[in-house]
């Protein structure tokens, strides 16, 4: 049975009934795996719905609590030895949508550096210190707030964040369509269709994940629960021994209700039974509104401060069949919280302290004010945040006994102020000075200083809807109005209005789409913002430190450095690098980062505008990818957010009045707002200075130019007229003394002269003819003609390599594998002891592999994505692992680096080989070794690994989807099966699990390893502008010396045979002939 639709919103009116079944509501809960007694629970709270019970508690049922006894007249000694046998649980669950957050509350920071989580652990720590105990900890987190809060624990109190029983998750429950009472249904995110339970769960939590019986078990007899922003509810000993005393089984904490609590609960006293009872102020009827706001009358609030016997609480769940029956209240929302026109809803919830009425012989005590100080409104927060509360030695907030006893009033605008975001803009120059203020009301839009100080009672208002900077210095029992100041002037920040749009979703290398889409309307700014939004929200303070900008040149490249510019103003940023003529490489960039200084300085991350080896244009493709701090590329939790951002984005903040740079000339720009207190720094800085230092620390540049300076040695450097160009002449030409004609291509292009600056033998047309080969890398006809010792090529945004000989070709893998054995030549790695660690993509051959186990390294495959590579770099820097470093990572994809940064390098793959070639060409009497030389040694001491790449590009991307399904779905089948004369010993979808982090990824390529050792791999790429490439992998291990000479399309023919058998591209995608093979 169940309330008419049209009733089911009122509080006080029963209506007609008709027949309804909790049956859906169990299913759906049932399939989502939730307990029997969350299920119990939640049947209960339904039952009470569509029983016609509004869930009102009629003034005329209850009685005002008359006294209770006060917490300040307890005068039993304290009994520390009660601690073993306590627990304190908070509850977690809380997002703080209220107040704009869209993570975990208790990760706010409210004091200094510290969360209220922060300070709760640190609280926890200092009690077991304080008292001998290991006293128990638990959070109740929610579905929303426990990844959040478990990485923050694991990320700053790593012992902590591994006790058994820390985490009890909170149930969820289905919302209830508010026309049929069936579960509700939301097409768009089947995420909406739940919602918490409230903090009554808490009980059906404990009880259904096993807990309350583990604690029994484990000699647990109390338990104390607070909420998480709430500071003031320590495990307060004298209290738990008060507790302990009663002998009670339930203890609520509250405090006297005064004017500014008469819209919260109250304690009463059920006239029917004489059992003390909660009233939330949802189960209050319309009629009965002025004697619930009678604080006169109900004198006594919950603070949801609660003390438990966990082994009266099991009592009453074994009573009623495992679980409690708590009162319902009832909310009316709609299924989508954003959306107010979708599907109107019921939810149901439950409050934990109304589980007073179901203990016989709870009890109440007051407490004072200073145990109930949660943070619910930005007054709270920027009260709490400054100088009139400060932090006790056991990490307890205090009142500063500056204040004399009484907090300051704070009355922020409540229409500017409600969120949080709003007041961290208003107080980015510190918070003021508040323990001599005794009032503070703002009105309007404000920015205030640490360097203010607020006497007295100070009324500041503003008009204008331009934020106003409220004077520095003592503001003292002031009315101010700031209308007519001054205000920001070019730096004063615009929100423009735009909404999500869809595909926004960066992989590992950024962002990359047509040039075009990133011209449309809000296409850039939206990242852009969504990119600062997610940065904030991870904890990174923009306007501390250098953004960094800078790009490859391509088109739409000058005017987005214009964007980010002002952009990053309106969000904070308050100074600026940016290279010259908008350019700077892919790993000058995390040089940059890494390398440039004052430390004061130091860049906090950067954006890059390339799309990498990708062609570029109004017609071709652009892209927007983010470093951090540390260098390298973001990790996938941060560009997680940026997506999410993207999903929900409703507008952008820009300083349009900014002025444009001046970017074609290094030097120092400064502007100022009008009223002059703040300004904004940027700084267009050399392109190469910071990389090519970098490099001259790592090589042997004397030894290198004695290399190049001789007769018989030649070289050419194709930079495919992509941002590599200054580099290469900065280095060979400006450094080594070369003549310029050693740099082809060098001048770059926003569309790289319409070619593909892709160093491979496909695209780089030019330097493979020069280097007398085809785009098979077989020798050719070169009729007498003089071909260089060496050659190189360099991709668009300078990341990427190919490195070839007089008529031969290095394959990217034996390069990395070749470089690797010969690290010792290179003072970088000799000087410290020697090279540690090797990495390579899984798709690599594994060449390396071969030298990793013959000079014992650590050697890793990863999955393909720089990354990676990163982590295991700062394994111990960050991670508090193993030092891997010195170190040298490579991918088949023409990428190769070492950790002196965070991204592959391009140029200093070249630098290594030339090392290499020094190293073996020190006598210039001597005949020149040549890189074949080099590389058949090497083939000669560790075997070849046969190897090719098939690109297949611009296919359907959906049929190439659906083909990599296949094999997927296909994978136990086909561990065993003979193909030609290949049997697959194993077929999987190869995982990743990365040993820094702990982190897993899954789905990065299909592998079939045959018995023989062969390997074929299919990848999608996911850096392709449009479309979809396919990348098919062969490799086969020939250790026999007499079989190193075989040409690649020989050696792998049968292989490749078997390789199409088993995607069936020609099915799925039209074509078996590769676009591009390597």
């Amino acid at each position: 049975i169940h309330i008419a639709a049209s009733d089911v919103s009122s509080k006080s009116t029963r209506t007609k009934i008709i027949m309804v079944s909790f049956d859906a509501c169990k299913a759906k809960m049932e399939a989502e795996g939730i307990s029997k007694s969350a299920i119990s629970a939640f049947e209960s709270t339904f039952k009470s719905l569509v029983s016609g019970n509004t869930g009102c508690i009629p003034e005329s049922t209850i009685s005002p609590v008359s006294e209770l006894i006060s917490a300040t007249s307890i005068s039993s000694n304290p009994d520390t030895s009660l601690l073993k046998e306590t627990v304190l649980l908070k509850l977690n669950g809380g997002l703080g949508t209220g107040m704009g957050l869209d993570k975990a509350k208790s990760l706010l920071t409210v004091k200094g550096d510290d969360t209220f989580l922060d300070l709760t652990a640190k609280q926890v720590m200092k009690m077991r210190e304080t008292y001998g105990f290991n006293v128990k900890f638990m959070l109740m987190n929610s579905f929303s707030t426990s990844n959040d809060t478990m990485e923050h624990l694991a990320s700053n109190f790593s012992e902590l964040s591994k006790e058994e029983g820390l985490e009890m998750l909170q149930n969820k429950v289905p919302k209830l369509n508010v026309d049929t009472l069936e579960p509700a249904t939301c097409a768009k995110d089947p995420e909406n269709e739940w919602c918490p339970p409230g903090h009554g769960d808490l009980y059906a939590a404990l009880i259904g994940s096993g807990r309350l019986d583990a604690l029994l078990k484990g000699g647990y007899k109390y338990m104390f629960v607070s909420n998480s922003d709430n500071l003031g509810a320590t495990l307060d000993l004298k209290i738990l021994t008060h507790f302990a005393a009663t002998d009670a089984p339930f203890m609520m904490e509250c405090c006297e209700r005064t004017e500014n609590d008469k819209k919260g609960g109250h304690l009463a006293v059920r006239n029917a039974d004489k059992q003390l009872i909660l009233r939330e102020s949802a189960m209050c009827a319309d009629e009965d509104e002025s004697a619930f706001q009678d604080v006169t009358k109900h004198k006594f609030f919950n603070t949801n401060n609660l003390w438990i016997r966990l082994d009266k609480l099991k009592e009453i769940v074994d009573k009623f069949g495992g679980f409690i029956p708590l009162p319902m209240i009832k909310n009316s929302k709609t299924v989508d919280p954003k959306d107010d026109s979708s599907q109107k809803v019921v939810q149901l919830e439950t409050a934990m302290g109304a589980a007073i009425e179901c203990f016989e012989g709870a009890t109440a005590i007051v407490v004072p004010r200073t145990r109930f100080a949660p943070v619910k409104k930005c007054n709270d927060l920027l009260l709490l945040r400054s100088d009139a509360y400060v932090i006790t030695d056991e990490y307890t907030t205090l009142l500063n006994p500056d204040c004399g006893g009484t907090a300051p009033v704070i009355d922020l605008d409540s229409k500017k102020y409600k969120l949080v975001g709003a007041l961290e803009l208003a107080t980015k120059d510190g918070i003021p000075s508040l323990v001599q203020c005794k009032r503070l009301k703002i009105k309007g839009l404000v920015r205030m200083s640490k360097k203010t100080k607020f006497i007295g009672s100070v009324s500041v208002t503003n008009s204008s809807d331009e934020s106003k900077m409220i004077p520095l210095g003592d503001v003292a029992d002031a009315t101010l109005d700031l209308t007519s100041n001054s205000g920001l002037g070019p730096l004063k920040a615009d929100f423009i209005k735009s909404g999500p749009i869809s595909g926004q979703k960066p992989g590992t290398s950024g962002l990359r789409k047509k040039t075009k889409e990133f011209m449309t309307e809000h296409y850039t700014n939206n990242f852009v913002q969504a990119t600062f939004d997610a940065l904030k929200t991870n904890g990174t303070d923009i306007s501390v430190g250098t953004l960094v900008v800078g790009g490859d040149g391509r088109y739409f490249n000058d005017e987005t450095i214009q964007t980010i510019i002002k952009m990053g103003v309106a969000n904070g940023v308050k100074r600026f690098w940016i290279g010259q003529n908008g350019l700077l490489s892919t790993p000058a960039v995390s040089a940059v980062i890494r390398e440039r200084g004052p430390e004061w300085q130091k860049a906090f991350g950067a954006f890059i505008l390339t799309a990498s080896h990708n062609p570029g244009g109004p017609e071709e493709d652009f892209g927007i990818k983010y470093n951090c701090e540390n260098g390298g590329p973001a990790p996938e939790n941060l560009t997680d957010a940026i997506y999410s951002n993207t999903t929900t984005i409703t507008g952008y903040n820009i300083c349009k009045s900014f002025p444009n740079i001046d970017i074609t000339s290094a030097g120092s720009v400064t502007v100022k707002s009008d009223d002059d207190t703040a300004d904004v720094t940027v700084e267009v800085i050399s392109a190469t200075e910071n990389h090519v230092t970098l490099l001259k620390t790592i090589f042997d540049f004397g030894a290198i130019r004695s290399l190049l300076d001789r007769e018989d040695f030649s070289m050419v450097y194709d930079c495919m007229h992509g941002v590599n160009g200054p580099y290469a002449k900065a280095v060979l030409v400006d450094e080594l003394g070369q003549d310029e004609s050693v740099c082809i291509n060098a001048d770059p292009k926003d569309d790289f002269n319409g070619c593909h600056a892709d160093p491979n033998l496909t695209y780089a047309k030019e330097l493979v003819a020069l280097m007398g080969l085809n785009s098979k890398g077989e020798k050719i006809d070169v009729s007498g003609k003089s071909v260089p010792s060496f050659g190189a090529a360099a991709d668009g945004d300078g990341d990427r390599n190919m490195i070839l000989g007089s008529q031969f070709f290095v394959t990217p893998s034996d390069s990395l594998a070749i470089i690797a054995a010969c690290a010792d030549v290179i003072p970088f790695f000799r000087a410290q002891g020697g090279l540690k660690g090797v990495a390579r993509s899984m798709p690599t051959s594994g060449a390396v592999d071969l030298v990793a186990k013959d000079l014992n390294f650590d050697l890793f495959e990863t999955p393909t994505g720089w990354k990676f590579f990163g982590n295991l770099m700062d394994s111990k820097a960050i991670f508090n692992g193993k030092d891997y470093t010195p170190f040298i990572c490579g991918e088949e994809s023409f990428g190769t680096g070492s950790n002196h940064i965070r991204e592959k390098d391009g140029i200093w793959a070249v630098l290594a080989w030339l090392s290499i070639l020094a190293s073996v060409n020190c006598d210039s009497s001597k005949p020149l070794v040549t890189v074949e030389d080099i590389v058949q040694k090497h083939w000669a001491k560790y075997g070849r690994n046969y190897y090719c790449r098939w690109d297949f590009e611009g296919v359907n991307k959906e049929k190439a989807q659906k083909m990599m399904q296949k094999m997927r779905d296909d994978t136990e089948t086909n561990a065993g099966r003979t193909v030609g004369k290949y049997t697959i010993a194993t077929a999987d979808d190869f995982t990743y699990y990365d040993p820094v982090d702990g982190s897993v990824s899954s789905k990065q390529g299909i592998r079939f390893l045959m018995e023989d050792g062969s390997r074929v791999i299919f990848r999608l790429s996911g850096t392709a502008g449009s479309g979809a490439t396919v990348r098919m992998y062969i490799e086969q291990y020939q250790p026999d010396k007499e079989k190193l000479e075989m040409q690649v399309s020989n050696a792998l023919e049968d292989l490749v045979t078997v390789a199409l058998e088993l995607c069936s591209i020609k099915t799925y995608c039209g074509t078996e002939t590769p676009t591009v093979i390597t």
